[in-house]
């Protein structure tokens, strides 16, 4: 997954009432950070138009960055920073994500009018956040390897979100063997993703009012990964049929009042989606056919 390491499970989604559908046409627009490696779309467009995303030099070396509605790139990283991942944009224009210092242990950041803060969870061996919503809730995830899993190290992780004043609620889905949050809306709710005991799946997870709602598309034998949400919890994601298939077989979805919908960006071999805003934007990442990366909007 290209979202921070994320995983959950319980009141499972009913696959009687889901109906798969293909995408109607829809408005892609590819995104590129100028001499990029790879592009990745992950949180927005804000109510400005502002989406956030993370692109890779030609050292390998991961950046963050933010891109206006009139399409101006604006690169950063933490102080110390040795891999940025940002994770989302709020209306006010805070980004949150993760990056790793010297010693690859990750730390969550927040990021407004230039300004950095450094979040750890006391205890914790690493820490990422994934979302923020306008009330300046966080959310985000605790792990037991120092990289959160992004040096490839085995890693569990834990969810948690942080209030306004700073106090953290932590929870696991029922079952769940790791887990983690992927956004948190207006309302509370709670997007992301859990493994549990039987088989190591993933799953997405919907946490809202207390109860937690499993997502997994339907058909979807090697695992459900929920990416993003917004304030109407319509959900979107990434999803894989096998584990034996080599290309072309890991695609998007969006969940919206019980529906899945699968769909690609035109002719990609890999498709994910990673956020979407209150209007339905939906923002994501794609491989091409040559085995190139890119960020990419698609607009209702």
């Amino acid at each position: 997954m290209n979202k921070v390491i994320r995983f959950f499970a319980i009141c499972t989604i009913s696959v009687a009432l889901a109906t798969l559908s293909t995408a109607s046409a829809q408005t892609y627009t590819q995104i590129d950070y100028p001499n990029a490696i790879t592009t990745q779309i992950s949180g927005g467009p804000n109510l400005e138009g502002t989406s956030v995303g993370s692109w890779v030099d030609t050292n390998g070396v991961s950046h963050g960055f933010s891109m206006t509605a009139q399409g101006v790139f604006q690169s950063f990283d933490p102080p110390g920073s040795i891999y940025t991942q940002p994770n989302f944009i709020n209306n006010q224009g805070v980004i949150v994500g993760a990056y790793l210092d010297s010693s690859s242990v990750s730390h969550g950041f927040i990021l407004f009018e230039g300004k950095y803060t450094a979040v750890d969870v006391t205890g914790a061996a690493g820490t990422t956040l994934s979302g923020i919503n306008d009330l300046d809730e966080i959310a985000g995830a605790t792990c037991t390897d120092p990289a959160c899993g992004i040096t490839g190290n085995s890693n569990t992780s834990q969810g948690f979100v942080r209030s306004k004043l700073g106090n953290y609620t932590f929870f696991n889905p029922p079952g769940a063997t790791s887990s983690g949050t992927s956004a948190l809306s207006l309302l509370g709710a709670v997007v992301g993703y859990y493994t549990n005991t039987v088989g190591e799946l993933m799953h997405g997870y919907l946490l809202f009012g207390g109860k937690y709602t499993t997502i997994d598309f339907p058909g979807a034998t090697y695992g459900t990964f929920a990416g993003g949400g917004n304030i109407g919890n319509d959900v979107v994601g990434i999803y894989n049929y096998t584990s034996s298939c080599t290309a072309d077989c890991d695609h998007a979805f969006v969940l919206r009042n019980g529906v899945f919908t699968s769909f690609d960006y035109p002719g990609a071999t890999f498709s994910e989606a990673t956020g979407i805003n209150a209007s339905g934007v939906i923002v994501g990442v794609f491989t091409d056919t040559s085995g190139n990366t890119h960020g990419f909007i698609r607009t209702p």
